[in-house]
């Protein structure tokens, strides 16, 4: 038996991105964001509401990155979530985040979250809150590649938000290897 729960912007994994740009001297603001994902194969799509001192940022530079938050960075992660950059202008340096210039895009890389996606901003409608960036660049920092030179879920230790209990959760273990596991069924 299932129970319904009615329309809701529920799912799971759902990714919480901290979204940076830079406003018109130079300062960095960011914002948690967890309605979003990949569009395309060079693009992302968020839900960003226009009232976001983040997303005037991003209209005014046409720039900005999005950085995987972490286990590591919990409460800052949610701090640029719970405050307005509209009525705390240092919320960057107060979630205790430095940041250095992306050499892909005119927005800020926020060296503590290790993962980033560097994009340059093709639309944004205020009505629907939809913003899409086409992704220019994916850095990592060193520390959380593997043997192999690719990023580590391990390592990284990416968040994601469960919408049903406003928690964080975990991702890491790995359970599965895609495109190879369901071979057996292809008989």
């Amino acid at each position: 038996m299932r129970k319904n729960f009615g329309a809701k912007p529920w799912c799971y994994p759902q990714p919480v991105f901290i979204v940076a740009a830079y406003d018109d001297n130079g300062t960095p603001n960011a914002m948690n964001a967890a309605w979003g994902g990949i569009h395309y194969d060079d693009r992302i799509a968020l839900c960003l509401s226009a009232e976001h001192k983040t997303v005037a940022n991003i209209l005014a530079t046409h720039a900005f990155t999005v950085s995987m938050a972490d286990t590591a960075h919990i409460a800052a992660c949610d701090y640029v979530g719970i405050v307005s950059g509209n009525k705390e202008p240092e919320k960057f340096a107060k979630a205790g985040f430095h940041s250095t210039r992306s050499e892909f895009v005119n927005a800020p890389l926020i060296d503590e979250l290790p993962m980033a996606i560097e994009c340059e901003l093709i639309s944004y409608d205020s009505e629907s809150c939809h913003m899409v960036g086409r992704i220019i660049n994916v850095s990592a920092d060193e520390r959380i590649l593997g043997a192999n030179g690719k990023i580590d879920p391990a390592k990284l230790r990416p968040i994601t938000f469960d919408p049903v209990n406003n928690d964080y959760l975990v991702i890491g273990e790995k359970v599965g290897k895609a495109f190879k596991d369901g071979m057996v069924l292809k008989k």
